[in-house]
């Protein structure tokens, strides 16, 4: 997810109003849960901000995972936490909350998911309605029903955590599932709708998805000349000028401000304190808080971070000529987003010059610059000087 996450661990990314481990929580807590404890490690400090002592009425408790040795390895931090039966859910997951709280009903239990390409998640088997085995990442899965990172475990599984690491180096809680489905019955909760927010992609799916549930709300300021269409949310303290057009949906964080004749449409999120010049295009896009995008620019189907300046006149593509999905690199390696259209990754505190034009596909790191008139087509760490 970089260079998204450089300043804020990757659960703490919005979805719509609040962060994507927000929304577990809610799950959670609407199933049943009374109480949280959220393991915490790289920027804990912004989780404990946003959490506190009480979430929702639930009492939240934090425990820190002192190095990044794995899921068992994490809840395994938790462990003193831990009392009776508990679930486990991954913070950059979403899950439909009728889904978690079939799963909280049928524990011992572990959530599942149907996919197109099984083979890249951890496979499980199943006979008469329990779980019989689980395998990661198969090149031949015997079925497709995939392991979604919720469980149920009895608490005897308390005592499981400590597992020996994975080829991967890592402590894996399919581990510990294997472990319970040796001595409990195991059911299979398949879920009908998750989404894994792994990459900037997914990032921009899970605010389609969220963005798709809101009630239109008009609580800030909108000009009379302005057009508001479909489900949009204008929070207190956002404002939209005059010949602006706003079609859903779309979500405009407080203090935000759309420009005279900007045209914000699709899934977009626009976070606090972003402004939109004159006559700019925003299209499914997240925009997080503090970034200003100049006049004259578009930006479509793409990830911009915090504090970013766009000059006037700055364009990203958003679409391959041969119509073939477009690739990010990721770990060094070239990844279809398997989306026909995506446009830039862009980090906090980039700048680009007037007329920047950046290809589909590129990231442009946290604090990278363009000169005026620059056609950017590889990915750019460091500045151009």
């Amino acid at each position: 997810m970089r260079p998204l996450s450089d300043s804020v661990p990757k659960p703490m990314l919005p979805a719509a109003d609040r962060p994507l481990v927000a929304h577990t929580a809610d799950a959670a807590i609407d199933a049943g849960a009374d109480e949280l404890v959220l393991v915490v490690g790289y920027g804990a400090e912004t989780v404990r901000e946003y959490f506190g002592d009480r979430y929702r009425d639930a009492p939240v408790r934090y425990a820190v995972q002192e190095e990044q040795a794995g899921t068992a390895d994490a809840v395994h931090a938790a462990r003193d936490h831990l009392d009776g039966p508990f679930a486990v859910l991954n913070g950059d997951n979403l899950y439909e909350p009728a889904g978690v709280e079939a799963l909280f009903e049928s524990g011992p239990a572990v959530a599942c998911y149907r996919a197109e390409t099984p083979s890249n998640y951890g496979v499980l088997s199943t006979d008469d309605g329990a779980v019989t085995d689980v395998v990661e990442k198969p090149s031949d899965p015997p079925t497709d029903l995939i392991n979604a990172g919720a469980y149920v475990f009895p608490e005897a599984a308390r005592e499981w955590l400590d597992v020996p690491r994975s080829e991967r180096g890592e402590r894996e809680l399919t581990d510990v599932l294997l472990d319970v489905v040796e001595r409990f019955e195991v059911t299979p909760v398949e879920l009908t709708r998750w989404l894994d927010v792994g990459r900037p992609w997914e990032l921009l799916a899970a605010n389609e998805w969220t963005l798709a549930t809101a009630d239109r709300e008009l609580a800030g300021t909108v000009s009379p000349d302005a057009t508001v269409e479909g489900s949009v949310v204008v929070e207190p303290g956002a404002t939209v000028e005059s010949g602006a057009v706003i079609e859903g949906p779309a979500l405009l964080r407080s203090g935000a401000s759309v420009g005279p004749n900007a045209y914000v449409r699709g899934a977009t999120l626009l976070g606090e304190d972003v402004s939109i010049g004159h006559a700019v295009e925003i299209k499914n896009s997240v925009v997080l808080s503090g970034t200003s995008i100049g006049h004259l620019s578009y930006v479509g189907d793409s990830v911009v971070g915090r504090d970013a300046n766009f000059g006037a006149g700055t364009n990203v593509a958003n679409l391959r000529h041969d119509d073939r999905p477009v690739k990010v690199t990721i770990k060094g390696e070239r990844v279809s987003t398997g989306r026909r259209k995506f446009g830039a990754v862009v980090g906090d505190g980039v700048k680009t010059g007037i007329n920047t034009s950046l290809d589909p596909g590129v990231t442009l790191s946290t604090g990278v610059a363009t000169v005026p008139g620059e056609r950017v087509a590889r990915d750019r760490y460091d500045d151009p000087d």
